[in-house]
């Protein structure tokens, strides 16, 4: 594949580049770079949104039609690479990268009408209902039961690790409508609406401190027959087209090699411990620069993907070596950043978010304030989204035909 990006495509970077010197606020990068968890806080994250809606740029992963840019997928690539580097805030990937392409995919014209344009406003604020207690890697396992009454389905159970459920308003989630058959073959993917009696959410609060996870309860909730996507049975298979979207739709290492050029930035001011600067330490510059090989061979995977879903290939298999590439990386740059500040890095703060009028004061620096929260936060990378094991055995089944 051509590795040069051409002259339109240079253009398009430029135009983009333009745009967030003009619209991303010194507020939203700082909001964004002292965020320690995966998704923005709502107050960054909803007023980047707006930008991008006015500018309509927000549902610049969708095709054509009900807001869609249309944009091609080395487009999307430059986008996701300049708002990586320009410090830009998370987008809410639920709705925008997970339920938006499955309702281009699945949905009727109905939900697309009503659902893609309250995606796009932000009127709507979507979480995902997919882990249980007792079905996390496997969700084949999941229990959460909708019976059909009438025209409505009636759905008990509950949901875990449920991000951002306390803030959102709809809940896309998978349910079992039929256990007499095989266990995937009985499951079916529904749109639930959260501001109604029957759903409650309990907070989760993970070791860093941080809120971002729940636990959501079903009793006797109501959803309307119109709201399932697809055909009952089908959510096993919208499921797997959502998942390959999460673990190979989004673009990995622009993030991982912006976040590595921040550290570089870092190390050049740190010390190492006998008055010369860190990044000069033979053993932390080997160490930096073997994880920054590693992040650009997996841009490279990334743009082999593109290519590939460029010529109306799906994401396929791969995107389960992105995944657990990229969530090693996360886990290797934040035990660099700790190394980096040392111990002023140690440092736990409890208060959120960390920037803004109210943040509390870093003992040391605002990036040292935020380095172990992140680390403790990027230990779960390996584990949401499909652990690292069950990634291993995915590219040993399907890459390797082990």
């Amino acid at each position: 594949m051509d590795m040069q990006f051409s002259a339109d495509q240079i253009a398009f970077r430029d135009e983009v580049r333009a745009f967030l010197d003009g619209h991303l606020s010194p507020r939203l990068r700082l909001g964004a770079r002292m965020t320690p968890t995966v998704f923005a806080e709502p107050d960054i994250g909803r007023e980047w949104q707006q930008i991008l809606y006015q500018r309509g740029w927000f549902g610049y992963c969708w095709p054509q039609g009900y807001g869609g840019t249309g944009w091609t997928p080395v487009q999307r690539y430059i986008f996701d690479k300049e708002c990586a580097l320009a410090h830009a805030p998370e987008l809410p990937a639920l709705s925008l990268k997970l339920l938006g392409p499955v309702l281009h995919r699945f949905g009727n014209e109905q939900q697309k009408q009503h659902y893609l344009p309250r995606i796009l406003s932000g009127e709507h604020y979507w979480c995902q209902g997919f882990s249980e207690p007792s079905a996390g890697s496997d969700l084949a396992n999941l229990k959460t039961r909708a019976v059909l009454d009438g025209d409505r389905w009636i759905v008990n159970g509950s949901k875990l690790w449920t991000t951002h459920a306390h803030f959102a308003d709809h809940m896309f989630c998978l349910v079992r409508t039929n256990p007499e058959v095989k266990a995937q073959a009985g499951v079916s993917f529904l749109l639930i609406d959260m501001k109604q009696p029957g759903i409650e959410v309990r907070p989760i609060r993970n070791i860093a401190g941080d809120h971002e996870v729940n636990a959501v309860f079903l009793d006797n909730v109501v959803v309307p027959a119109g709201d399932m996507v697809g055909e009952e049975g089908q959510g096993w298979t919208i499921a797997k087209f959502l998942l390959e979207n999460e673990r190979g739709g989004s673009c990995h290492a622009p993030v991982l090699l912006a976040q590595l050029a921040e550290l570089r930035r870092e190390a050049a001011d740190a010390s190492d411990g006998e008055g010369a600067p860190l990044i000069g330490d033979r053993s932390f510059a080997a160490a930096l620069a073997r994880v920054e090989f590693e992040a650009q061979a997996l841009e490279v995977t990334e743009l082999r993907i593109l290519a590939e879903i460029a010529q109306g290939r799906p994401p396929g298999p791969q995107t389960s070596l992105v995944k657990l590439i990229a969530s090693n990386l996360r886990q290797q740059i934040s035990s660099l950043g700790l190394r980096v500040f040392g111990y002023a890095g140690l440092q736990l703060q409890q208060q959120r978010p960390l920037y803004g009028d109210g943040a509390p004061q870093p003992v040391h620096s605002a990036a040292a304030m935020a380095a172990a929260p992140s680390y403790l936060n990027n230990r779960a990378w390996t584990i949401f989204g499909g652990s690292n094991e069950v990634q291993r055995t995915i590219i040993a089944r399907t890459v390797l035909g082990l």
